[in-house]
């Protein structure tokens, strides 16, 4: 079955940088767009970052727009995200997910189970 499974999470504190992976199985990796979600507590899931197939054409929300940077090896099939000038706002869930080049949770059809990212002020 479809595995995507995230890993990179921990603590870090404000200003820090972390990379985020998401090791995907079960599926042709190079036939999905990838994207990154997050999930704040309390708080519905927000998109993060998109990236096609091939790997061009990324596509940042605007909250982390010029501080994170989505990529893709399809010869490993990982998803990753560099975060860096991280803020307490950015702490939550990571989740990845495959599907079509979209920025709404509706355009994938799988997710993984995510990675917390906590940020400490």
């Amino acid at each position: 079955q479809v595995q995507l499974v995230e890993s990179g999470g921990g603590l870090v504190q404000t200003g820090g940088s972390l990379r985020l992976s998401c090791a995907a199985s079960g599926l042709t990796f190079s036939n999905y767009a990838m994207g990154w979600f997050r999930q704040a507590p309390g708080k519905e899931r927000e998109f993060v970052a998109v990236i096609s197939r091939t790997g061009g054409g990324p596509y940042y929300g605007d909250s982390v727009k010029g501080r994170f940077t989505i990529s893709r090896d399809n010869a490993k099939n990982t998803l990753y995200l560099q975060m860096n000038s991280l803020k307490p706002d950015d702490t939550a869930v990571y989740h990845c997910a495959a599907g079509s080049y979209s920025h709404v949770e509706e355009g994938y059809a799988y997710w993984g189970q995510g990675t917390q990212v906590t940020v400490s002020s």
